[in-house]
């Protein structure tokens, strides 16, 4: 049977090279995958400009406890997984540092940059899910649902982000993979007033017109798709080194799209591409 782990969203190009822990038997009780690759991002959340990234990423399990960092974020399953039938209950702690418009330097829209920055914020938080593996094409594909709930701890934007995900994966061979995934970002109202709002100040030094809606109650942000392939360069995706890539677009929602940060100054379509290399112990 197959270990079953497979994270990748159009929230952030991460984690999409450390899909052989995915496929790692469960008689590796033990393991540890570790990657690193470049990404073009937007410059910040709803912006139409795009920088490029380095992506460091980790995870592993040990003794059929799993863990995996994704973007700025760990998550770290409490649930072992045992069961022989390929069900895998998870639930366990998340910790996601958010570094949105934190630097003005990576900010390339002027009148954005001339709002300020933002404070680094902490969430912290956990996750619940189900997965299942042999599901559709064959008994090593792995469909799995789960929900991630964290609240800023940092003062930052000091609220919540509620992310619930559905993601699919299945080996095309020995040495290749391909998954899907689609997920959603719902937050609380000071997360819109922080970084979608626009003050009078604000307007002033920026141009933008004044705007107060995002932070006038809770509600979808975004919503995010993702398709990521991995080929191995050993012949077996489950060890040694591979090669991985990945496409995500994101889609603004509501009031968060309709704020002048995001539908004058930037834009409601977000893009995401990424490639990196991976080696699995």
């Amino acid at each position: 049977m197959i270990h079953r782990r497979f994270l990748v969203t159009g929230a952030v190009a991460a984690a999409f090279f450390l899909a052989p822990a995915a496929l790692a038997q469960d008689e590796d009780r033990s393991s540890l995958t570790v990657g690193a690759g470049v990404a073009a991002v937007p410059s910040y959340e709803g912006s139409d400009d795009y920088r490029v990234m380095p992506l460091p990423q980790l995870r592993g399990k040990v003794k059929d406890f799993a863990f995996w960092t994704r973007g700025p974020g760990l998550y770290v399953d409490a649930i072992p997984n045992t069961d022989p039938q390929g069900l895998d209950f998870e639930l366990g702690p998340v910790v996601v540092a958010r570094f949105d418009r934190s630097s003005l330097k990576n900010i390339k829209d002027d009148a954005v940059r001339m709002l300020g920055k933002r404070d680094v914020a902490v969430e912290v938080g956990g996750f619940v899910g189900i997965g299942k593996t042999g599901v559709i094409t064959s008994d090593y594909d792995n469909l799995s649902a789960r929900v991630a709930v964290t609240k800023d701890v940092a003062g930052a934007h000091g609220s919540y982000v509620i992310t619930p995900a559905i993601e699919y994966m299945t080996p095309l061979s020995p040495s290749a993979f391909v998954g899907l995934g689609v997920s959603a970002d719902y937050v609380g109202k000071k997360y819109g007033r922080y970084y979608f709002d626009v003050d009078a100040a604000g307007s002033a030094a920026s141009g933008l017109p004044v705007y107060a809606e995002a932070g006038n109650g809770s509600g979808f942000k975004k919503i995010n798709f993702s398709l990521a392939g991995g080929k191995s360069l050993s012949g077996d995706i489950r060890h040694g080194w591979a090669v991985f890539a990945v496409a995500a677009y994101s889609r603004m929602l509501g009031d968060y799209a309709d704020s002048p940060i995001v539908a004058i100054a930037g834009s409601k379509n977000q893009w995401i591409g990424a490639i990196g290399i991976g080696y699995t112990f």
